[in-house]
């Protein structure tokens, strides 16, 4: 019982975390037309002026986050060890954006409709 309780307890300390960083799809949104990614990713986030960038539209939030943050790590200058991304272009873009930017850039991206989602 004791094992329950703790389990039930930490379950909804992870859920308050979660909520209480709750991604603004809005600003997402805003932040995507304002940093100019439409301008490689397309403006649905799903035509992208080359065929090797990748479609931005229905990826899982948590990749795009990782992404992102990794971009931002290798324009830093941070070690390969530290899970970097090199790309001249992707590390000056998220080199402007705040954490906030990112979580609600990859919330909305993850909220759009793409033929990478399954949807039930």
């Amino acid at each position: 019982m004791k094992k329950l309780i703790l389990a039930l307890a930490g379950s909804a300390m992870l859920a308050g975390a979660a909520g209480a960083g709750a991604a603004d799809l809005a600003a997402g949104k805003a932040a995507f037309e304002k940093f100019t990614c439409a301008s490689c990713h397309g403006a649905d986030a799903k035509t992208s002026i080359m065929p090797s960038y990748p479609v931005l539209a229905g990826q899982h939030q948590d990749y795009l986050m990782h992404a992102l943050r990794a971009y931002k790590r290798g324009a830093a200058g941070a070690p390969a060890t530290a899970n970097t991304r090199k790309n001249a272009v992707m590390g000056a873009m998220v080199a402007q954006l705040s954490n906030a930017d990112i979580e609600n850039i990859a919330a909305w991206l993850a909220s759009l409709p793409s033929p990478l989602a399954v949807r039930k």
